[in-house]
């Protein structure tokens, strides 16, 4: 299992801490944001491939905002499946 830390930019959150095997998300834990919309990501994202929870959330915005913490999360995965291949 491997683990990666990423820092949205953005956005509420301030540290998102992924874990993964292979191309599948093991977990999510993101410090800050709304914690009840993130626990709700991190529940349904678990056992799920990286590029397609990636494309899935790719380009959400909060408000007016032109990112969130979803756009961010895929942005993680994104540098993920690029370091592991993936893509």
């Amino acid at each position: 299992m491997a683990e990666y830390v990423f820092s949205p930019k953005g956005t509420c959150s301030r540290k998102m801490t992924i874990q993964y095997e292979g191309d599948t998300i093991i977990s999510l834990t993101v410090q800050g944001g709304c914690p009840g919309n993130l626990q709700g990501i991190a529940r349904l994202v678990q056992g799920k491939k990286i590029v397609e929870v990636e494309k899935a959330l790719t380009g959400v915005r909060c408000g007016f905002k032109p990112t969130s913490c979803p756009d961010q999360f895929a942005k993680a995965l994104h540098e993920i499946a690029v370091k592991e291949g993936l893509e």
